[in-house]
């Protein structure tokens, strides 16, 4: 039995689709597509037309290469204006035996006793903690005998008006939605192995406009955070510390962005608004300029981290993804946060 899908990435500097064809379990990459992202800023869609444009754009590319004509697809949405709530639910099991209709009864009991705002639309219902009779943290509750089961579940929940942007601009690029994902989710489950999971991990996405946080203990997310600061944000910097093009400063900080050694090497940059003329500059400016806005976001989301209480769970410790892990030596600076 295979199955082709089509998963949409949608980010703020650019917007990935992959079709790939699922057979028992594995996975074979058939076409992929990029494209620039055009109409999304810090995760969220500010233009639906334009973005409309770039997923199409993306999507028309994948299935060229795939030979495919699929026209549904998982899209991620950002972690930029979802929140999340833990609840508890109980149910009394009649027969004695957990049935999946059961662990579904809970599963709901969780999602009605919870607090969910008007104006938030239910994204996952993660469950990260069975208690069946009073035995607790049971990995799997199907089939057990039992009277009674508990569950705790993190409910990962986004504005409603921002999941109807999204879906409006999907719909536009003449794609339907088959399922939606949170962005910081998809990236966890891409990238934790198996000891990772049982050890517990944080995840930290670091994309061009945002950096999400994502703590997986337990079988679950159980934590997700967001911060609106991404490797485009070096490159505005450079562009006005060095009064240089953004196009010159996105290619300094390919070149030169290094967190640990630096130089007394001067480059020419060509100035903002003058063709003439041109002007030397330290490579130790580009340095500490790059060092000051990592070190900045670094931070902030190891506050993000203390402030989830979860912090002495996370055994495997972090994983960094994203685009801006491609800068030397941010391993290095991320240990040292």
């Amino acid at each position: 039995m295979s199955e082709t899908i089509l998963a949409i990435d949608i980010g703020s500097t650019k917007i990935c689709a992959i079709i790939a064809e699922i057979e028992n379990g594995k996975v074979n990459i058939q076409g992929h597509g990029v494209a620039k992202s055009q109409g999304i800023k810090k995760g969220a869609i500010t233009n639906i037309e334009l973005s409309s444009k770039s997923i199409k754009k993306a999507v028309a590319d994948a299935k060229r290469i795939a030979g495919s004509n699929i026209s549904t697809a998982t899209v991620s949405i950002s972690n930029a204006y979802a929140k999340s709530l833990n609840s508890t639910g109980i149910v009394n099991i009649p027969h004695k035996d957990i049935s999946i209709k059961e662990i579904n009864r809970v599963m709901q009991t969780a999602l009605y006793n919870a607090n969910v705002p008007n104006e938030y639309e239910i994204i996952h219902v993660l469950p990260y903690n069975f208690r069946v009779d009073d035995q607790d943290f049971i990995e799997d509750p199907f089939g057990m005998n039992a009277s009674r089961m508990e569950v705790d579940v993190n409910i990962i929940m986004t504005q409603k008006s921002n999941l109807s942007n999204l879906k409006k601009a999907v719909r536009s690029a003449g794609i339907e939605i088959d399922g939606i994902v949170l962005s910081g989710y998809a990236s966890a489950i891409a990238t934790m192995d198996e000891d990772e999971k049982e050890l517990g991990v944080a995840v930290i996405d670091l994309g061009g406009q945002t950096s999400n946080l994502v703590v997986h203990t337990g079988n679950s997310i159980r934590y997700n955070d967001f911060l609106g600061v991404g490797s485009n944000h070096i490159t505005n910097d450079l562009s006005m510390a060095l009064h240089t093009p953004l196009q010159i400063a996105e290619n300094v900080k390919i070149r030169h962005g290094n967190l640990i050694e630096t130089s007394n090497e001067i480059i020419e940059l060509p100035i903002i608004g003058d063709e003439e003329n041109r002007n030397g500059v330290s490579v130790e400016v580009v340095h500490s300029v790059i060092f000051s806005r990592v070190e900045e976001a670094l931070t902030i989301l190891a506050k993000s981290l203390e402030k989830s209480a979860l912090k002495e769970q996370i055994g495997a410790g972090l994983i960094l993804t994203g685009g801006m892990t491609k800068l030397k030596g941010i391993r290095e600076l991320a240990q040292s946060i």
